[in-house]
């Protein structure tokens, strides 16, 4: 939901079609793979963040941090991917590392030869929470193996390349965010008239409401498709879900960038900007998928 560019340049979807193969290569491979691309991602994320932060004249825990989150998605996918030996104390631990990190970040900055201000902690345990426990989601949803969330997967032939409901699961979420991201530069670009936020211009009512619907409909389909009961009123309340947390992903990013003076978080990315500009719409979203699809359980078997 990034604003219309005059151009699509070959760099740009070059660029563009390396990291789509590169997310279904990591995706089809879950445990471990995907938990160190998504800590390689985040940390690289993170990195942008700081500077945006610094740019304030903010001094975050930034190696602190750093550290800090990757312990707390190797933890996540210790706790939820596991075989069964020693999964409690795996859960125990995840549970834990929030909560002791946001500590050792205050005591960090304790120690600093300058006393950390009220700004330094509270970019410091944004950091953790924007780029480490919001993300550790995506692993909680990979991870996920009861096969009464998809129930069509019973007839999945098995010659085929196998399937869970973690990896349909976190596709089906993917496609919902890609959904909203095109209806809303379509939409947008054709229909747009009101603004949406001074904090994206680019950005209108009329182009939020076309994600929106785009969404709803793509995500009611494919609750009929994965089999769920009331399958199009589940998915298409997926769907909605999934599209206003996107747009709030989205507008955060563009709050910091916008605080910070620039356009981009980064150059990562050629013609795409950084790691945080193509992130953005995929950081709160996995939570709140996640905690719908697993509170709505009874309902779809």
């Amino acid at each position: 939901m990034q604003a219309p560019r005059s151009s699509t340049s070959p760099q740009r979807l070059l660029s563009g079609y390396a990291a789509g193969a590169f997310g279904l290569l990591v995706v089809g491979l879950g445990g471990w793979w995907f938990t160190l691309a998504m800590g390689l991602m985040v940390h690289l994320g993170l990195l942008e963040y700081f500077r945006l932060a610094q740019s304030k004249g903010i001094r975050p825990a930034s190696k602190t941090t750093l550290v800090l989150v990757q312990l707390l998605l190797l933890t996540t996918q210790w706790a939820h991917g596991g075989d069964g030996a020693g999964v409690g104390l795996a859960t125990d631990l995840a549970a834990a590392v929030l909560p002791l990190s946001g500590a050792a970040i205050c005591g960090w900055l304790l120690l600093q030869p300058v006393t950390g201000s009220i700004a330094d902690i509270a970019a410091s345990i944004f950091a953790l929470f924007y780029l480490g426990f919001l993300p550790s989601y995506w692993i909680r949803l990979r991870e996920l193996t009861d096969p009464g969330l998809v129930p069509r997967l019973a007839a999945w032939p098995a010659g085929w390349p196998p399937l869970s409901a973690g990896m349909v699961l976190m596709l089906v979420a993917c496609l919902l965010i890609v959904a909203t991201d095109i209806g809303s530069y379509v939409i947008g670009r054709r229909c747009g008239r009101h603004p949406l936020s001074p904090i994206s211009p680019g950005k209108t009512v009329e182009g939020a409401l076309g994600g929106l619907a785009c969404a709803l409909v793509l995500g009611a389909g494919f609750g009929e498709l994965l089999g769920w009961n009331w399958g199009w009123a589940v998915g298409g309340l997926l769907g909605a879900v999934v599209a206003v947390f996107a747009l709030v992903g989205d507008l955060t990013e563009s709050m910091m960038k916008r605080d910070a003076g620039v356009k981009d978080s980064g150059d990562f990315l050629p013609g795409h900007g950084g790691i945080l500009d193509r992130i953005d719409s995929y950081l709160f979203t996995p939570a709140v998928f996640f905690t719908v699809v697993t509170l709505l359980l009874p309902l779809i078997r």
